[in-house]
């Protein structure tokens, strides 16, 4: 089993990514492969008249490492109460073409993090909002990670013991809706 990581920070130190990591060591301690897809930033803007085949190189490359995971788990920042324009149009493209696209069916979660007290929970929701849009088997949950530079030490690992269970609780639901035939063992 195989789950990817997208983060919608583009930043060098996000706290998203460092969220991400946080999530992929308890992905793995279930046996659950964890990859962090970290070329977000190359995607170009989605433009109809370039949505053909062969896609761009970089949306090949993002629809390949989506269609290749059984779920995705989304790390969100909020811009402006919503959704980084660069996620936003990364989702674009993997909804296309409708009914089809790389996240048609496709397990995901969302978690954020964010300077602000909030955690990001407004984007949180407007990205699963897009991703059931999109045709996504969205896996309810939500962790607000406010005021994300206190959040982790020097090494990055979450410093709550009470965060880092809420990032557990949303791995194992997204591990739970993959199925029997996806069934890994999870620890008491």
């Amino acid at each position: 089993m195989k789950v990817l990581g997208i983060s919608g920070s583009l930043r060098r130190d996000s706290h998203n990514a460092k969220l991400l990591r946080a999530a992929g060591e308890m992905f793995e301690r279930y046996g659950v492969e964890f990859e962090i897809y970290d070329a977000l930033k190359a995607v170009p803007p989605y433009d109809e008249d370039d949505d053909r085949e062969p896609a761009p190189a970089a949306v090949a490359r993002l629809r390949a490492a989506v269609a290749g995971a059984d779920a995705v788990l989304f790390s969100t920042p909020e811009y402006n109460h919503s959704i980084p324009g660069q996620l936003k149009n990364a989702v674009d493209w993997l909804s296309r073409p409708a009914g089809s696209g790389a996240l048609s069916g496709k397990y995901v979660a969302v978690i954020g993090a964010s300077s602000g007290m909030f955690g990001a929970v407004w984007a949180q929701a407007e990205l699963r909002k897009v991703l059931a849009a999109a045709g996504s088997r969205v896996v309810e949950g939500e962790v607000p990670v406010g005021h994300a530079h206190t959040r982790f030490d020097e090494d990055g690992r979450l410093n709550s013991p009470e965060l880092a269970e809420q990032v557990d609780a949303v791995v194992q639901d997204l591990i739970a809706e993959l199925g029997p035939d996806e069934t890994v063992e999870l620890a008491a």
